[in-house]
């Protein structure tokens, strides 16, 4: 089949489509990404067919306009978004529509807005995500959500949250509709939707639509090999605690290189830490021994080789930490909204994790006070080795190119 990827947003949600392209591949498809065309190396990569989509929010969120819009009040967003975000949001359902119509399977993130187009080719049409925030349920409140205080018995409300996007979106959408020549009105979407989520990590709520799938992780099985100096920090000593917090920027109270630096000074930890926005390049730990600094590392051969984990609850990050079957620690930089919170929880409740605290609650203490806690509780290791085992015995991505192709017969 000729199968269209189409997705949107941040690596989190452009690379679990990446991997199920390559996957999808090996098994005789033609397959072409869709996305965001700062995206385009690491997609290519990766050995799929790209078609970039011309709307680069990271480029906007970066420029000045972007950081004076993410500080602006609720109002005055609401002012900028005629000038700054419509434009793209059309832009992008033109291109992914006209791929889609070129395509047998369309496989989508919801972050597109795919299902303002669904209609119109809905034997096509399959969504995909790895975050459980569409359909639903009692089980567990909106994962958007997750940082917002949301008492049980409004665990399904919470997800009529989610459709605030898109009535904040109508304006570009009735335009997108018009421009195609389509009424501006459409069904609600029934698609079907594969969760890239192990259920042995979040078992399916049993009020979810039969449509809905869990399939296991979506993890990629890299080829690519640790350099050389990382191994030789890695063997010089015990396993240290791998720190990483994305790439998307934050705020804190405290100085991170300065609790890094008291952390393994004071503490004799080692620490390997992965460069992004509150280590840049300007922050030097040359003098000290115990830290190594990379840009980047394939999660899935570097993890298995730490003692644990300090991150900020990416879903992939997530995942692959269980995986590997070490602990760690989620220091949400999405707060309250996002779901990095909704997975710091659920790895508290498994007790594979200690805690969530939000990075812009951290102090100095509170950080070394709990990194402490992380790598001395013999049952979060345990309890990580049980899960990962549990893990092993499923293959996400193979489970989901499975219903690809089911729904295609």
């Amino acid at each position: 089949m000729k199968i269209a990827l189409l997705t949107m947003g941040t690596r989190g949600d452009v690379q679990p489509f990446a991997v199920l392209g390559r996957e999808l591949q090996g098994r005789g498809h033609e397959v072409t990404l869709s996305t965001a065309e700062n995206f385009e190396t690491m997609v290519r990569a990766y050995g799929n067919s790209f078609i970039p989509v011309k709307a680069n929010y990271e480029a906007l969120l970066n420029s000045s306009e972007g950081k004076k819009l993410l500080k602006a009040n609720p109002f005055a967003i609401k002012r900028n978004l005629e000038k700054w975000i419509y434009p793209l949001v059309q832009q992008s359902l033109t291109d992914f529509y006209s791929l889609s119509k070129k395509s047998d399977k369309v496989v989508y993130h919801v972050k597109t807005m795919g299902d303002c187009f669904a209609d119109q080719f809905p034997e096509k049409m399959i969504r995909a995500m790895v975050v459980p925030a569409i359909h639903p349920t009692k089980s567990f409140p909106n994962p958007a959500f997750s940082g917002l205080r949301i008492p049980s018995f409004l665990n399904k409300f919470s997800y009529s949250l989610t459709n605030l996007a898109y009535r904040l979106m109508r304006k570009p959408i009735v335009r997108f509709r018009k421009s195609i020549g389509l009424p501006i009105g459409f069904p609600r979407n029934q698609s079907p939707i594969i969760y890239g989520i192990s259920p042995s990590f979040l078992e399916k709520p049993k009020d979810y639509p039969a449509n809905s799938f869990f399939t296991g992780f979506w993890l990629e099985r890299s080829n690519e090999q640790l350099s050389t100096d990382l191994m030789a920090f890695i063997d010089e000593g015990e396993k240290p605690l791998l720190l990483t917090f994305g790439s998307m920027p934050f705020e804190s109270k405290m100085d991170l290189p300065r609790a890094l630096s008291k952390l393994s000074n004071e503490f004799k930890t080692r620490i390997i830490v992965v460069k992004g926005w509150g280590i840049d390049d300007n922050t030097d730990f040359s003098g000290n021994q115990n830290i190594k600094v990379i840009s980047s590392a394939p999660f899935g051969k570097l993890l298995p080789l730490t003692k644990a984990a300090v991150h900020h609850g990416g879903a992939g990050t997530t995942f692959e930490c269980i995986r590997a079957g070490i602990p760690f620690w989620i220091c949400p930089i999405l707060y309250p909204i996002g779901d990095q919170q909704f997975w710091g929880k659920l790895a508290y409740q498994k007790g594979i994790a200690i805690k969530p605290v939000p990075l812009k609650k951290m102090t100095e203490s509170l950080f070394i006070t709990k990194v402490e806690e992380l790598l001395n509780s013999q049952e979060l290791y345990v309890n990580s080795k049980i899960l990962s085992d549990k893990i092993s015995l499923e293959d996400g991505i193979r489970n989901a190119m499975i219903e690809i192709e089911r729904k295609s017969c």
